[in-house]
């Protein structure tokens, strides 16, 4: 079974903390000027990302009250909070790729032996720098142009709002220099330079060729290249930037400038504000006990039951799920409050985990739901009808799940 797994577990520990986004290296291999310097850019950026998300709450709360409580709407409050969003995205981005929690496959890397492992993680980290390196240009030359655009609503320059797409672009890159300049596996992390820089002139000698194989370079690029990519580990994010800037590159005489503005288009859609906004509402029910009362409240209700406490966790993340939006959130909240207890019943870990996590899976049509979100803002189908289409099927796999429960 394959399995996207986040780039930190136990693999990485095995292997020195060598990750594909920069996982943290052991101190006694490292430059002290490099540590301080991946420390300084880590405390500056989370404190910006937190700042920013502060900002955007206020700035969308503003919004909201003048225009359907005074009646009174800002004009530029949805142009300054997708300002916000550009940045928080960057910055953001940049916060999970120090941390290494960009989104790879490990399903194969991790039945290999700790040589092999080794070795496709440090290759992951240099493929990663490679497509930064390749699209830190690109982005200079957007935010450069985009100094000749006047935003209608705050009548500021472009350039401010498109200056995150480099800045964030480039805080990744020195972070992944600096990952790699730190591994104690020099020879290992030279090895896989010497790969991506054989497959990249491979790629570039076949320049004349690919053209003419027409819509088969669809097949190659966005097949074979991004599989081999994410089968070997590379973050999935990274594995489809890389074959887009190799298929824009080799076969068209796009510039690679477009790459930079779809990413900018994709991150500006208005909806996607409501992403923080659904993370912050989830990390708050957790904090406040909130989840913790509606879990007691169905535990009571079902918890003398046989089995239960499963009813309630299948429940309980329905429950939660329509709340938050956020189902990293709904788990957060709802494992710890009803594990310990399913575990002193009998319940093993493996079967825990895996009812939650097919719950956690199957509540992603439950409104609200980020998922639905960014499939609407991909391709414009109405979010009201996404929500309304979702809770059927929502509620049919619940019901399966509790019979696959009984």
């Amino acid at each position: 079974m394959h399995m996207l797994e986040q780039a930190q577990d136990p693999i990485f520990d095995a292997v020195a903390h060598e990750a594909a986004g920069p996982a943290v290296a052991h101190e006694e291999s490292s430059n002290p000027v490099l540590s301080i310097a991946d420390r300084l850019i880590a405390t500056g950026v989370e404190a910006s990302a937190a700042a920013l998300v502060a900002a955007e709450i206020v700035v969308l709360f503003v919004g909201v009250v003048s225009r359907y409580v005074f009646h009174s709407p800002i004009v530029w409050s949805d142009e300054l909070a997708s300002f916000l969003f550009l940045w928080l995205a960057m910055l953001g981005s940049v916060v999970a790729y120090r941390n290494a929690e960009h989104m790879r496959m490990t399903a194969l890397v991790s039945k290999s032996s700790l040589r092999v492992q080794t070795y496709f993680d440090v290759l992951a980290g240099v493929a990663s720098v490679a497509f930064l390196l390749l699209t830190i240009g690109p982005a200079l030359e957007f935010a450069i142009e985009e100094r000749m655009i006047t935003t209608p609503a705050l009548e500021i320059s472009g350039a401010w709002r498109a200056s995150a797409l480099p800045v964030g672009l480039g805080l990744m890159l020195i972070t992944g220099l600096i990952s790699l300049l730190r591994s104690p596996h020099r020879l290992t992390a030279l090895s896989a330079i010497l790969t991506i820089a054989v497959a990249v002139g491979v790629l570039y000698a076949l320049g004349g060729v690919l053209p003419k194989l027409g819509n088969y370079n669809l097949l190659i690029f966005f097949v074979f290249v991004v599989a081999a990519l994410v089968f070997a580990g590379v973050p999935i994010a990274f594995a489809f930037g890389l074959a887009t800037i190799g298929y824009i590159s080799l076969t068209t005489h796009v510039p690679e400038l477009v790459v930079i503005g779809r990413m900018d288009e994709g991150m500006s859609h208005l909806i996607l504000l409501a992403v923080p906004l659904f993370v912050f509402l989830g990390l708050l029910i957790e904090m406040t006990g909130m989840a913790r009362a509606m879990v007691g409240f169905l535990a009571n209700l079902l918890g003398h039951v046989r089995g239960g406490l499963s009813y309630v966790l299948v429940g309980a993340m329905y429950l939660v799920s329509g709340i938050s939006g956020s189902k990293a959130a709904d788990m957060a909240a709802v494992a710890p409050v009803l594990f310990p207890e399913m575990r002193l019943r009998g319940a093993k870990d493996g079967d825990l985990v895996a009812l939650l996590s097919a719950t956690g899976a199957q509540t992603e049509t439950i409104p609200p739901s980020i998922v639905l979100i960014t499939i609407g803002s991909v391709t414009g189908v109405s979010i009201s009808a996404l929500f309304t289409g979702g809770m059927l099927p929502a509620f049919v796999l619940g019901i399966t799940l509790c019979f696959l429960v009984w």
